[in-house]
C-alpha cells in the first residue's frame, strides 16, 4: 500500500483551459483572420512590447544580431544543434521507404515526402528558450521541409538575441520577433506578410497551447505541450541529493510544473524533503519553484518497484527519470511517458538542453496516446499501388464487388466488377448492353 510525504493533485488527464482563456484566444484568431497584418502588429505591441510595424528581421538585422552574440554561446549552440541534429538523423534513417510485389502483378508501396512548410514557434515568456529552436527547426531541416517560418516574442521588450543566434543557426527562412496567439495564428493563417504554414510546432504557455487546439485543422499541429512536468522514481540507492536538486531544476519551469516523486524508501523520501527546503530559499528562481513546489509537487512511498512503475504510468508523466539500482528495467516496466531518463548519470536538463533527444514532448496524459516531437512528425507517410497482371485484378475485382456489397456500395462494387470481366470470367448482370 502507497502513502503520502507529500500531497499533490495526482495524476491528470485532458485538463480544460482555464477560464477566459478559450474564449480571448478564439477572439484573437478571429481578428487575425480578419485583419492580418494590422490586427497581428496591434497584439504584438499589445503583449510583447514591438514598437517597429515589421515584424521580420532582415537578413542584415540577424546578422548583426548573431554576430553580437558571445563566441562561446554560439559554439554552444553549434554544438547542441550537431547532437539534435545527430539524432533526428538517425531517427530517419529508421523510417524506411519500401516497395513490395505482394503477389503476383500487385505492387504496393510507402513513401515520406517532407512537409512543405512549417511555423516553429519559440517561446520567450519567463526565459530565452532557444533550446527549442533547435528542437523545432534542426529536426524540420533534417526531415527535408523546404520552407520553416520561426516566431520569438521579445523579452522585457528587448531582442532576444541568443534565441534568434539559435534560430538562424539552425536553418530557419524566415525570423519574426512575435509572440503569442498571434504568432500561431499569422502562421496557421497566413496574412499581407506571412504567408501561412501547414503545420505548427512548438510549446507555450496557455494562451499558445489553445490557439493551437483551435487552429488545428487550418494547419497540423505537434502537440499541445505544458506545462513541464517531472517524475522520479527512486529506490533505496538513489543519491538524496540528485533527487532534490532534479525536481527543483524542472519545477523551474513555472508554479504550475508537476514535479514527483516515487520511492521505495521513506527514509530517502524524508531526506529529499528536508533538502529541497534548504536548498529552494537560495535558488534565483524560487519564485517560480517555489509555487510549483508547494502546489504540483508530491513524494510518494510504495512497498516495491512493480508498484512504482504501475504508479508512474498513471501519471504517464512528460518526463520520468529513474534513479534505481537497474534503471533501464523500466525500458521493460513502464509504457507510459513522454522521455526516459535512466540513471543518476542522465537528468532531464540534459533532454530539456543538450544531449540530442527532441524536448518537445507530450503533458497532462497525452503520453498514453501519443510520443513528443520527432523526425517523423515533419514527414507524410503515403503509399501508392499498382496492379500491373490483368488476371490479377480480375481476381481482386470479385472480390471488392462482394465486400463493396456487403457495405451497400454498388459504385466501388462496380468498379470492381469492370475489371473482373474485363480480365476474368465475370459477367455482371448491370453490364448486359454495355
Amino acid at each position: 500500500m502507497a502513502w503520502d510525504l507529500k500531497s499533490g493533485p495526482g495524476p491528470t488527464g485532458r485538463v480544460e483551459p482555464e477560464p477566459g482563456v478559450s474564449e480571448t484566444v478564439a477572439r484573437v484568431i478571429a481578428d487575425v483572420r480578419a485583419r492580418g497584418d494590422d490586427a497581428v502588429i496591434e497584439y504584438a505591441r499589445q503583449f510583447d512590447g514591438t514598437v517597429d510595424s515589421d515584424l521580420r528581421l532582415t537578413a542584415s538585422k540577424i546578422e548583426e544580431i548573431v554576430d553580437g552574440v558571445p563566441v562561446e554561446v554560439r559554439a554552444d549552440i553549434a554544438t547542441v544543434q550537431r547532437n539534435v541534429r545527430d539524432f533526428a538523423e538517425r531517427q530517419l534513417e529508421s523510417m524506411k521507404a519500401f516497395e513490395a510485389e505482394v503477389a503476383p502483378g500487385v505492387v504496393l508501396g510507402q513513401r515520406h515526402t517532407p512537409i512543405e512548410a512549417v511555423g516553429a514557434y519559440v517561446p520567450g515568456g519567463r526565459y530565452p528558450l532557444l533550446a527549442t529552436a533547435h528542437m523545432t527547426i534542426v529536426t524540420a531541416r533534417v526531415a527535408g521541409v523546404p520552407r520553416v517560418a520561426a516566431c520569438t516574442p521579445p523579452i522585457r521588450g528587448e531582442v532576444p538575441a541568443a534565441t534568434i543566434a539559435a534560430m538562424s543557426m539552425a536553418g530557419a527562412d524566415e525570423i519574426y520577433l512575435l509572440g503569442g496567439v498571434q504568432a500561431v495564428a499569422a502562421l496557421a493563417i497566413g496574412t499581407e506578410t506571412i504567408p501561412s504554414v501547414d503545420l505548427l510546432a512548438g510549446p507555450g504557455n496557455a494562451y499558445v497551447a489553445e490557439a493551437k487546439r483551435q487552429l488545428f485543422g487550418d494547419v497540423g499541429i505537434d502537440l499541445t505541450a505544458g506545462p513541464t512536468e517531472t517524475l522520479i522514481i527512486a529506490d533505496d540507492t538513489a543519491d538524496a541529493r540528485i533527487v532534490a536538486v532534479d525536481l527543483l531544476s524542472q519545477a523551474e519551469h513555472g508554479p504550475d510544473s508537476p514535479a514527483v516523486l516515487i520511492t521505495t524508501s521513506e527514509q530517502l523520501g524524508l531526506r529529499v524533503l528536508e533538502l529541497i527546503d534548504r536548498l529552494l530559499p537560495g535558488m534565483s528562481t524560487r519564485e517560480l519553484a517555489g509555487p510549483a513546489w508547494r502546489d504540483h509537487g508530491a513524494v510518494h512511498v510504495v512497498p516495491d518497484l512493480a508498484e512504482a512503475y504501475a504508479l508512474a504510468d498513471e501519471y504517464a508523466s512528460e518526463h520520468v527519470q529513474i534513479l534505481t539500482a537497474e534503471p533501464r528495467d523500466a525500458l521493460e516496466r513502464m509504457q507510459h511517458y513522454g522521455a526516459l531518463f535512466l540513471g543518476e548519470g542522465t537528468c532531464v536538463s540534459y533532454g530539456d538542453k543538450v544531449i540530442g533527444t527532441n524536448h518537445v514532448l507530450p503533458t497532462r496524459g497525452a503520453a498514453r496516446y501519443t510520443g513528443g516531437l520527432w523526425v517523423g512528425k515533419y514527414l507524410r507517410t503515403t503509399t501508392y499501388q499498382e496492379v500491373t497482371d490483368r488476371s490479377a485484378s480480375a481476381a481482386l475485382g470479385e472480390l471488392c464487388g462482394r465486400a463493396a456489397r456487403a457495405e451497400s456500395f454498388e459504385g466501388h462494387a462496380r468498379s470492381g466488377d469492370l475489371r473482373a470481366a474485363l480480365w476474368g470470367n465475370a459477367e455482371p448482370t448491370w453490364m448486359e448492353g454495355l
